[in-house]
C-alpha cells in the first residue's frame, strides 16, 4: 500500500528550496524526492515547492514518452493519476540523491529517460 507522496521532512526541504528560488537565489539543489508509477513509465524528481502554492511542484518529470524535462507539477494531480493496472503514485523511500538536478536533466535528455 503506497503511503503519502511527501515526508514532513522532504516537504520542509522543498518548501525550503522553493523559499530560496522565491527571493532569487539561482539554486541546483539535490533532488529531495522521487515519485514513480509502480505499473507505469512516470518519474518525478522533485526539488522544491512554491512557497505560495505549496501544491505546485519543481522538478525533473519524466512521462514515460521519451523527452524528460524540468517543469512544475501539481501534486494534487500526481496523486490522482493511476498507472495501467490502477494503482496510485509510490515515493521512493530508497531514494537517496547523488547528484545535482541539473545533473540527473542532463543525463536524462541524453538517454530519453530518468535513471535514477
Amino acid at each position: 500500500m503506497a503511503g503519502p507522496l511527501l515526508t514532513a521532512a522532504q516537504r520542509t526541504a522543498l518548501l525550503a528550496n522553493g523559499q530560496r528560488t522565491a527571493r532569487g537565489e539561482d539554486i541546483d539543489p539535490k533532488p529531495v524526492v522521487k515519485l514513480f508509477m509502480p505499473d507505469g513509465p512516470g518519474t518525478w524528481l522533485l526539488t522544491e515547492l512554491d512557497p505560495d502554492q505549496p501544491t505546485r511542484a519543481f522538478g525533473l518529470c519524466d512521462t514515460g514518452l521519451g523527452s524528460p524535462e524540468l517543469g512544475y507539477v501539481c501534486l494534487v494531480e500526481l496523486a490522482a493519476l493511476r498507472g495501467r493496472l490502477g494503482l496510485p503514485l509510490e515515493r521512493d523511500r530508497h531514494f537517496v540523491a547523488d547528484r545535482l538536478l541539473y545533473t540527473y536533466a542532463t543525463e536524462a535528455r541524453c538517454t530519453g529517460r530518468i535513471g535514477a
